[in-house]
């Protein structure tokens, strides 16, 4: 398995122990506010090489 599929692995099954734990809107919450508050953390020049790469990639 490959670094990036154990991190989505691990995320999956995060999610659905969260979805068993708690409300669907709390887990809801917690799943698209981690990685947004993440991304919000990035300094502007650390955003610009992120979306760079991304783009990158999708053209591949």
């Amino acid at each position: 398995m490959s670094k990036n599929a154990k991190i989505a692995a691990g995320g999956v099954a995060a999610g659905i122990i969260l979805l068993i734990w708690l409300p669907w809107w709390a887990a809801l919450l917690i799943v698209l506010g981690v990685p947004a508050a993440a991304y919000l953390a990035l300094d502007s020049g650390q955003r610009h090489r992120l979306r760079r790469v991304s783009r990158k990639e999708l053209g591949r």
